[in-house]
């Protein structure tokens, strides 16, 4: 009975965590019609290991931007361990329009091997 008990727990805690984490993603959602428009953009270098690789494929970054338009910060959320540093690099020195407050956005990157 004890054990049936903590399997009920367990699987009570992991729907709520599960739940938790959908409401989050929800938030941080954007659409076309909420995207700052950007000033300048740095183009992410093809890194020469994924080059020589033939590595191809999309990053996502999570942008945090700041009201006066500068990159505050930035968070992978998909991409080849090989391509998501230099497109860190690169989105870290994009400025945007200024804007009454702080805001977020997906930025994607898509790199096609030779």
């Amino acid at each position: 009975m004890r054990i049936r008990g903590w399997v009920k727990f367990g699987m009570a805690a992991m729907i709520a965590i599960l739940l938790c984490g959908a409401s989050a993603a929800a938030q941080t959602a954007t659409t076309d019609e909420s995207k700052r428009k950007i000033k300048s953009k740095t183009t992410p270098a093809y890194p020469e290991l994924a080059r020589r690789m033939s590595v191809s494929g999309k990053v996502k970054i999570e942008v945090v931007i700041a009201p006066d338009g500068h990159v505050k910060s930035t968070r992978v959320i998909g991409g080849h361990p090989l391509l998501v540093q230099s497109c860190q690099d690169a989105v870290k020195e994009w400025k945007f329009v200024a804007a009454a407050e702080e805001s977020t956005q997906i930025v994607e990157f898509e790199f096609h091997g030779n």
